[in-house]
């Protein structure tokens, strides 16, 4: 413990400048009343998990400052046990690209149109962080919009093979959990996964979360949309997932990925979007395919997938530990990747900010977004089969 503490004064000495003066103004106790619509105690202890160290605990105001100074961790308060039974779970291989007809010919019915208007309306809730009221209405938004998108554009036999649920967290703002049946391998699931939710800094100011993960949001509801669109009947079982409080410690998908653990799901495969939108100005555009903490034979097939069909070259890239959701799953051996916008050095610095907007620069791209949406359906299907209806 004196080794946190002594991390948690360098931190807090390190960021004091970036946050808002308000907590140097306001007790702890007094945070609810000046920004109603948040049910965050700062006070409450976690048990946060950092790169080779043992796990510690410390408050909801120190998990914050952590994360402003750019550290990042697992909160593994709720879900220590993740992971148990990982030694069970044998290496997967994955498969030369076979179904290019069938990945072409839905890559044509993609758009930007959809993903402009998703976004628009999904960064124009004031934040979408995991414990505020407008949290839990971004989420209720985006669950009805892809039911709204699966009576449009699913047949009706289609539909009957689709499922949509919000997994329920013990915080207002639940994650979402889209399944297309398998026909022929429907206990072997592939993945396909961004997170719903987005943070300020300082998590009581604005947080359009435009790039942060808006982008991957409608990126994959894209995806979705283009392969039902298609008539898509997968032979192994597709899921799309919009995880709740990434931000706060990857806390739904480790609650998504320890749920699919203790029932002994046989995820084969799953895919993190997260930020897909920015091209920064004077750099190629291009795909980041990250290779630390990720496995190493799905990171191979994600490439060759951008190599095929995609219009814009791949480049591998790094982001730490737990940097996104795909860690979660890592955490429990199932074959993870993660996708995003560039380098990493090269990606959108306007994140957890008030300026993480569309409209902030025109190195946001929604064509250079398309291209991901091109990626998981590519993911889709050459991992997920294809049984052509009767």
């Amino acid at each position: 413990m004196r080794s946190l503490s002594v991390l948690v004064s360098c931190i807090a000495l390190a960021v004091a400048s970036t946050l808002p003066s308000v907590p140097e103004q306001l007790p702890l106790s007094a945070y609810q009343h000046a920004y109603p619509g948040f049910d965050l105690d700062l006070n409450a202890r976690r048990l946060v998990q950092m790169e080779g160290k043992a796990p510690v605990w410390m408050t909801e105001l120190e998990k914050i400052i952590a994360k402003a100074e750019g550290v990042q961790f697992f909160d593994i308060t709720d879900t220590q046990d993740l992971g148990f039974n990982a030694h069970l779970r044998h290496q997967s291989t994955f498969p030369s690209l076979n179904a290019t007809d069938q990945v072409k010919s839905v890559l044509k019915t993609l758009s930007t149109k959809g993903p402009e208007e998703n976004l628009k309306k999904l960064s124009s809730f004031r934040t979408r962080y995991y414990r505020s009221d407008t949290g839990r209405e971004s989420q209720q938004w985006l669950f009805s919009k892809i039911a709204e998108i699966t009576d449009t554009s699913a047949s009706e036999s289609l539909r009957r093979i689709i499922t949509c649920t919000e997994f329920r967290h013990s915080w207002a703002q639940n994650s979402i959990i889209l399944r297309i049946n398998g026909s022929s391998a429907a206990d072997e699931v592939v993945v396909i996964g961004a997170h719903l939710d987005s943070t300020n800094m300082w998590p009581f100011l604005p947080a359009p979360g435009a790039d942060d993960d808006g982008s991957g949001s409608v990126t994959i509801l894209e995806a979705y949309r283009a392969l039902i669109t298609s008539d898509f009947r997968p032979e192994r079982t597709v899921e799309f997932h919009w995880y709740s409080a990434e931000e706060g410690g990857l806390l739904g998908s480790q609650a998504v990925a320890k749920d699919y653990e203790s029932r002994s799901v046989n995820v084969i495969a799953m895919s993190q979007y997260d930020m897909t939108a920015w091209v920064k100005q004077g750099t190629r555009e291009e795909v980041g395919i990250i290779t630390d903490f990720t496995d190493h034979s799905l990171t191979k097939f994600n490439k060759q997938l951008v190599e095929m069909y995609l219009d814009i070259p791949a480049t591998e890239t790094r982001c730490g530990y737990a940097c996104s959701d795909h860690a979660s799953w890592m955490k429990a051996n199932y074959p993870s990747v993660f996708t995003i916008e560039s380098k990493f050095e090269n990606s959108n610095k306007n994140i957890h900010s008030s300026d993480d907007r569309i409209d902030i620069s025109e190195e946001f791209s929604f064509s250079h977004m398309l291209e991901f949406s091109k990626l998981a359906v590519a993911f889709a299907i050459e991992l997920g089969g294809w049984t052509k209806s009767k």
